[in-house]
């Protein structure tokens, strides 16, 4: 794919915005208030589709994901911008730093600056029963779910030994809490990682949990390998956060290995190291919450309008000097 095809006007941006999640939709919402013609590419996988409510957003608490989703949409288009759902396959940098992005459906758009927005996906051990349950009573966020399910009896499933600090965390909300190493040796963890269990009245049980018990269409409890249940009404794992980070290793971005995955190398921003290319959102990092990838996002779109306005005064200003010397 090159940047030197002829593209139709009509699929001429100045901003093509690849993920229609909080950070994208509020990075085209400030986009479009600033008169910028922009498109967003929505693939329509958000990370908290299985979540009932969306929780610690302030003016949206307990407010449905698909429904803040909806409203979001409604309010961009208000200012002229433009949504297709689709996904972005591929994306190149063109000799004059601009980018042509190719979408699965077959139409390619041109876009003067991008934003990735495109989050990640939540891999989960494989437990017979956890998927089913997940987002639930099988949760990964005390502050997304901690108030609704606080007092009842937690379990939590260790995926490494840093699954320690969740059951230390999840233990604000509930004083009767299991830690369930699963496939994590007791040997891995440390004396102060004990010491603080200890302290916290939080259970440690060895053994591989093989399944979950269900009841009524409710989680009741863990079956270890053992074949020894333990009553347990809400679970906490961990998943395996795997970035969608495609488009911006096409993109050539320098991408960074943390415990959580690999994200791109960003300014505060959102700026990656691709001139003209920002990320934002879960796809910059991990522990992005709805409240905060809108932040995010509405950064990068008024640092983008910015750019923008600097980049044509500046291209305006060498042509005036040019017809002066001339």
């Amino acid at each position: 794919m090159t940047g030197t095809q002829p593209t139709r006007a009509r699929d001429n941006y100045e901003v093509v915005v690849v993920g229609g999640g909080a950070a994208g939709l509020s990075a085209a919402l400030v986009l479009g208030r600033s008169r910028r013609r922009t498109l967003v590419v929505d693939a329509g996988e958000p990370r908290n589709a299985p979540a009932a409510h969306l929780q610690g957003y302030l003016t949206r608490d307990g407010m449905p994901p698909a429904g803040f989703l909806a409203a979001g949409r409604e309010e961009i288009a208000r200012y002229g911008v433009e949504l297709v759902r689709d996904r972005a396959v591929d994306a190149a940098r063109d000799p004059a730093g601009e980018f042509d992005v190719r979408l699965a459906g077959g139409r390619s758009v041109h876009a003067r600056r991008l934003v990735i927005a495109t989050g990640l996906r939540d891999e989960l051990p494989p437990v017979a029963g956890l998927a089913e349950r997940f987002g639930r009573d099988v949760l990964h966020c005390p502050y997304c779910h901690g108030w609704e399910v606080r007092d009842r009896a937690f379990g939590v499933l260790a995926t490494t030994p840093m699954s320690v600090h969740q059951a230390l965390m999840v233990s604000q909300w509930s004083k009767d809490v299991t830690l369930f190493l699963h496939r994590v040796t007791e040997e891995e963890l440390s004396d102060q990682d004990l010491r603080r269990l200890a302290a916290a009245g939080v259970a440690v049980v060895p053994g591989e949990v093989t399944e979950l018990v269900v009841e009524d269409d409710r989680l009741t409890g863990v079956r270890l390998a053992d074949g020894m249940a333990h009553d347990r009404q809400v679970l906490f794992v961990a998943p395996r956060a795997v970035p969608r980070t495609g488009l911006l290793e096409k993109l050539g971005a320098e991408l960074e290995e943390t415990p959580f995955g690999s994200y791109p190398v960003i300014d505060a921003t959102g700026l990656t190291t691709v001139p003209g290319v920002w990320a934002a959102g879960n796809a910059s990092g991990f522990a992005e919450q709805v409240v905060n990838a809108a932040g995010l996002g509405y950064r990068a779109g008024a640092t983008i309008n910015g750019d923008l306005l600097m980049t044509d005064l500046d291209a305006l200003v060498e042509a005036r000097e040019g017809s002066v010397r001339v």
